[in-house]
């Protein structure tokens, strides 16, 4: 799997964009996907990922969510990817 092909960030919540090929019928597609979670500092000061969510991150994750959707959704989808697949 290549890189993230997009991120939202809003604080410490992000929606990450990863696009990953499969082979569906014999023919390689292009396959999105969505993650989503929030960084913390732990009591050592580290930083963590994880994708439990308090309260007031809520707001965050809508608005991450919904950018995420609108990039997959208005974008001009390339020829050999299936719409409404999801991995």
């Amino acid at each position: 799997m290549a890189g993230p092909e997009k991120e939202f960030r809003a604080g410490g919540v992000s929606a990450t964009v990863w696009n990953n090929q499969q082979t569906i019928n014999g023919n390689k597609m292009d396959v999105k996907s969505v993650q989503i979670q929030r960084n913390y500092l732990d009591d050592k000061k580290e930083w963590k990922k994880t994708n439990s969510f308090k309260t007031n991150d809520l707001p965050r994750l809508v608005a991450v969510a919904t950018e995420a959707f609108k990039y997959l959704t208005m974008k001009e989808r390339e020829p050999n990817s299936i719409k409404g697949i999801e991995a």
